[in-house]
């Protein structure tokens, strides 16, 4: 049984169409990279935690999150708990720009081994997971069409599937 856990991550985009995201090596679904963001705080609203989320993890404070992008559900552990986690993921646009401030001990409470900006070439490309799937194409048709009017909804991607899987 996997304990139900609910998270807010923002793909902030620059002004040349790169995504900022960290890598992390998960205990059972292996290294990936992925948004800034993480689990709620009680009460909070996907929004409040999407906003407290980037400033806890980048130092940023003035990153206006917009639209919300997409939902997606995965499974995976956490400290040691099996969890299947309800994703609410936003976009913003921010400058390029690296973390402010030490988050050292930030990042290390959360596992996260390093960050790094990509481009669109670079997501093509990606030779390690991106989590959420398929996240190369919708950015892609963000930097397009701009956010879509309905948020995507990916699904879910259950732990012992490829983090690239797609149930489409």
């Amino acid at each position: 049984m996997r304990t139900p856990r609910k998270a807010a991550r923002v793909a902030v985009l620059a002004p040349d169409g790169a995504v900022f995201m960290f890598r992390y090596d998960n205990e059972e679904v292996g290294v990936h990279w992925a948004l800034p963001g993480g689990g709620l705080d009680p009460g909070e609203t996907p929004l409040e935690g999407a906003l407290r989320e980037v400033r806890e993890e980048t130092g940023w404070t003035d990153v206006e999150v917009g639209p919300l992008l997409c939902l997606w559900e995965h499974d995976f552990t956490r400290a040691g708990v099996p969890v299947r986690q309800h994703e609410h993921i936003y976009v913003a646009e921010g400058p390029r720009r690296d973390p402010l401030g030490d988050l050292t001990a930030a990042h290390a409470e959360d596992a996260i081994l390093r960050w790094r900006w990509w481009s669109p070439a670079d997501l093509a490309a990606a030779t390690e997971p991106l989590w959420p799937p398929r996240l190369p194409e919708l950015l892609e048709a963000v930097r397009r069409d701009g956010p879509p009017a309905e948020p995507v909804d990916f699904g879910r991607t259950p732990a012992d599937m490829p983090v690239g899987w797609s149930a489409t």
